[in-house]
């Protein structure tokens, strides 16, 4: 039987951009953090253009391959496999919408367990040892794969950092009116909704009003933010280069939020909160969260004015009794514990491969 001492280590393949912004690489992190704290290593394999999230990766204690961008698909699979001929029976866990099932196959092939990440069954077969999907509907898609294949579906598994569980313990007061909000976008808002959220907190005139606004480390329009935050509301502060984002959830009463991989996030804390669609993949997150009372989900990021997202912010902040329901809701739905649960599965799997 394997020790958690002579555990092989886990190499993460996923990126980071202004096209993919920063969620798969962040919830790959703390699956890393997971296996880490079980005394394995765990290597990103990564085109991470952001020199603030290479930083927190190293951070953590996980070492950082970077990949040169440009690189052909054909070059992308080398490189990960002369990563993994390094190292004896490691795991491989790919996360994006990039890696195809030829991909997959050619990397299982090589004879070490693998571990796909997925959101949205795009595919028309998959590869893999275990297939993870920690969305709400992930038991509704239609997978196919190998009938060994372990499947762990739902928030159950939801990736989070270790910092959400140590805040969850944390009282969550629900105040008669919100007036501490969170504003997070993700990694790279490349459209730059982040300057439309702040025309819009600059509207309201709640009396004791904080804004915290996180812009991302691949975010482009910082000076631009800071400028138009100077100038229009100087409740509201600007904060780059985030390392703790669970502390900022804890402290705030009401956030306005990318749909993406945050809102597991914000439920586990049971942050009340506001989402605005930013990509397709975050649209069936932001809906079933939504019609279970977990997230007020506003649309799609074009469709939502000034004016509009304005008013909701208005309404949301003085409904004491639907935040309370949202932030009870939310805390039910995510417990924190996603990623050490997705690390006992790796761990026993590999007790049984080394038996």
């Amino acid at each position: 039987m394997r020790s958690t001492h002579d555990l092989p280590p886990l190499l993460v393949r996923a990126d980071a951009d202004a096209r993919r912004g920063t969620g798969h690489v962040m919830r790959c992190l703390a699956l890393a953090q997971a296996w880490r704290a079980r005394g394995a290593a765990a290597v990103l394999i990564s085109r991470c253009d952001s020199a603030a999230l290479r930083e927190r990766i190293l951070s953590t204690g996980a070492e950082l391959v970077s990949l040169a961008p440009g690189d052909s698909a054909e070059a992308d699979i080398e490189n990960t496999l002369a990563q993994l001929l390094r190292r004896e029976a490691a795991w491989l866990a790919l996360d994006g919408y990039d890696f195809s099932l030829a991909q997959q196959q050619t990397l299982r092939g090589a004879g070490h367990p693998l571990l796909v990440i997925d959101d949205i069954a795009h595919l028309d077969r998959y590869c893999a040892d275990i297939l993870l999907n920690q969305n709400l509907g992930a038991t509704a898609l239609s997978y196919r794969c190998d009938p060994q294949t372990t499947r762990l579906l739902g928030p159950h598994y939801a990736l989070l950092r270790p910092e959400f569980a140590h805040w969850r313990r944390a009282f969550r007061d629900v105040p008669e009116v919100a007036q501490k909000i969170l504003v997070t976008l993700g990694g790279s808002d490349s459209s730059n909704f982040t300057a439309r959220v702040i025309d819009a907190l600059a509207q309201l005139d709640t009396a004791g009003l904080e804004v915290r606004v996180v812009v991302g480390p691949a975010n482009p329009h910082l000076p631009e933010l800071r400028e138009r935050a100077d100038t229009l509301a100087p409740q509201i502060q600007l904060l780059s280069r985030v390392s703790d984002m669970a502390e900022l959830m804890a402290w705030a009463d009401l956030a306005v939020s990318a749909g993406g991989t945050t809102c597991w996030e914000l439920a586990c804390l049971g942050l009340p909160a506001l989402i605005v669609i930013m990509a397709e993949n975050q649209r069936r997150i932001a809906e079933e969260l939504d019609a279970i009372e977990v997230v007020q989900n506003l649309g799609w990021h074009d469709d939502v004015s000034v004016e509009r997202l304005a008013a909701a912010v208005n309404v949301l902040q003085h409904d004491t009794s639907r935040r309370l329901r949202m932030s009870e809701q939310g805390k039910t739905l995510v417990d924190g514990w996603g990623a050490e649960r997705v690390a006992q599965v790796l761990f026993e799997d590999s007790c049984r491969r080394a038996a």
